[in-house]
């Protein structure tokens, strides 16, 4: 019976959420269902909830939990929501899974970054935030001259920043408050020094861009 609801709710959650989300249901510590999307998580019924999941998370705290989960815990990074539900009596717990970079609209843009230096996590505001890069598959900021590892992806960052922050280059995004002059280079290119001496290039793709919003 149970089995049979649950296919019935995947099939209709199916037919308007993105194609590339999952659908996951646990229930007393285990996964009882599990709808693949493009985005798939490979998770398979019986498997046990592990720590650090959204599954987990909302099981222990019994309210909808929304939040972005490292690729360590599953061997895949997703952005996902979770409900409590009920089934057959039992407390269970609806998960709706999406690729890391999913930006649910979002009516006000961050105020803060969460960061990791070695094994510690630490919420930064995101007016301390001088520039943003993508290097070697992983997301880094930087605040007071320290380097950061967030789990955003560049991409997700744009769209959720304020708009004192530039995109300036494909691995690159700029507090415009800590720019603190713009020269060119050996190859005419726009390259941007900072209040800490970091220099950071402007790619031709983006020089219209950077020349608008500033202003020269």
């Amino acid at each position: 019976m149970a089995n049979t609801v649950l296919e019935q709710v995947g099939f209709i959650i199916g037919d308007w959420i993105p194609k590339e989300a999952s659908i996951a249901v646990a229930a007393e510590n285990q996964y009882i269902y599990y709808k693949a999307g493009i985005h798939d998580l490979s998770i398979k019924e019986g498997q046990p909830v592990s720590s650090g999941t959204i599954a987990a998370r909302v099981a222990k705290e019994g309210s909808k939990v929304e939040m972005y989960v490292e690729e360590a815990v599953l061997g895949s990074a997703y952005y996902g929501v979770g409900y409590p539900i009920t089934i057959d009596n039992r407390d269970a717990v609806l998960v709706i899974t999406l690729p890391p970079d999913y930006v649910v609209g979002r009516k006000k843009p961050l105020a803060f970054l969460t960061g990791k230096q070695e094994d510690c996590w630490r919420p930064i505001p995101v007016e301390k935030v001088s520039h943003i890069e993508s290097s070697q598959k992983k997301t880094w900021f930087y605040a007071d001259e320290e380097p950061y590892c967030s789990s955003h992806t560049l991409k997700n960052l744009k769209e959720q920043l304020p708009d004192y922050f530039l995109t300036v280059h494909r691995s690159f995004i700029v507090n415009v408050h800590y720019i603190e002059e713009i020269a060119k280079d050996v190859t005419s290119n726009y390259v941007l020094t900072l209040r800490d001496g970091s220099t950071i290039p402007v790619s031709q793709n983006h020089t219209a861009e950077v020349r608008s919003r500033l202003g020269f």
